[in-house]
């Protein structure tokens, strides 16, 4: 199929470390990258893997203020905690060597989008990236700097008149947001579990921006228990119809995979096949309305070896150009690592046996249907201004 993927990892990507018990593990990233290596996705003809250099300060400073940075810096230093910027929390408990490691995590990041930016490559990854609940001056939700966020106001510095971020992490990509709440160079497109039953507590469908950018922040409020069927279906009536009439001249997505059924932190349904699918259309739309010009990222998921290792190589075997068989069987020499780092037994196959199977909204509309109010929500508040109509 000829897609050209860049990797951008080393080892030291697992140094953003929040410490034993926390959910947001390094191991994920760590069993991700051996199940690739393992299948043979890294050693494929067009992949490319490339070490990360750390995000300087400059770059840091895109999307965050310099006393936040600062205050990064010093927690990492004195492990002390620091509640104005939201640092030494449960969630953001701090460790040494703090801002090393985010700096690092953006600058891989931003590596991915220089080599798409300037035509090095089609496709290209962080999978330890996708920090989006990060804000200006705070930390939040295991998010230390925006990565992400970062990333694309670096490429609208370069010259970018149109970048369309889609976040299908189970949390609103809040961070992510509020960067280019103003901002019509950008459209952001969230689909995640409704805030009434979710951190961080936002992601309406009224939520659409302000000033020039109304109309460019979309989010998608799903029910808790959300499955396959539904998730598809509402990404399949909003993503492709905004992205076909916005026409970015990059793709970005995040792909948390906290998504699935046995994910701790959350109440959606889907299953690594119905991830699969999304990663396949995101694929094909990056073809479609972006020139193939596709940057990804990780993020959330905490489901740390059932899930996340195999959600995230179909990812990057699918940004190959070639998508995994999701029946072919996981390697016996990464069950054994999976084990002796987890004590969990690691899943046998590829699949989670799901058939990812849904219908289209233009089957029909049923009002009764919270997955389809919460469509019809979502394309009311923000169709029109692209000159879309909603599904009846």
């Amino acid at each position: 199929m000829g897609d050209s993927l860049t990797l951008v990892w080393d080892e030291r990507l697992t140094g953003y470390d929040f410490g034993p018990g926390h959910p947001l593990a390094p191991v994920r990233v760590e069993l991700t990258i051996a199940l690739a290596r393992e299948l043979g996705v890294l050693a494929r003809p067009g992949v490319t893997l490339t070490a990360p250099v750390p995000a300087e300060t400059g770059e840091l400073e895109l999307v965050h203020d310099a006393d936040y940075i600062d205050a990064v810096r010093q927690a990492g230093r004195d492990r002390r905690p620091n509640g104005r910027y939201g640092l030494g929390t449960p969630d953001n408990p701090v460790f040494a060597g703090m801002h090393e490691a985010s700096a690092l995590v953006a600058g891989a990041t931003l590596g991915a989008a220089r080599a798409v930016w300037r035509g090095e490559t089609g496709h290209a990854a962080n999978i330890a990236g996708g920090l989006h609940h990060a804000m200006r001056r705070a930390a939040s939700g295991f998010c230390v700097y925006n990565d992400p966020a970062i990333a694309i106001r670096w490429m609208l510095d370069q010259g970018a008149q149109r970048i369309a971020y889609v976040d299908v992490d189970v949390h609103h990509g809040d961070g992510v947001q509020a960067a280019f709440y103003d901002d019509p160079r950008v459209l952001t497109i969230s689909l995640h579990e409704h805030p009434a039953t979710l951190f961080p507590g936002t992601g309406l469908a009224s939520e659409i921006g302000t000033g020039e950018g109304r109309g460019y922040a979309v989010n998608v409020a799903l029910p808790a228990g959300t499955g396959d069927a539904g998730w598809l279906r509402a990404f399949d009536a909003v993503v492709p119809p905004l992205l076909r009439a916005f026409g970015p001249e990059v793709l970005v997505s995040q792909h948390g995979c906290d998504s699935h059924r046995l994910d701790p932190l959350a109440n959606l349904r889907l299953s690594v096949d119905g991830q699969r699918s999304v990663q396949l259309m995101l694929h094909d739309l990056a073809h479609e309305v972006a020139g193939g010009r596709w940057l990804f990222t990780g993020g959330g998921g905490y489901e740390l070896v059932q899930v996340v290792p195999r959600t995230w190589t179909h990812l990057l075997a699918v940004a190959s150009g070639d998508p995994l068989d999701p029946a072919l069987p996981t390697p016996g020499a990464w069950r054994a690592l999976a084990a002796g780092r987890t004590g969990e037994n690691a899943p046998a196959t590829m699949t989670d046996g799901a058939p990812a199977d849904y219908i289209p909204v233009t089957a029909g509309i049923d009002p009764g249907d919270p997955v389809d109010t919460a469509i019809m929500n979502t394309c009311r508040a923000v169709f029109a201004r692209h000159g879309l109509s909603a599904p009846i």
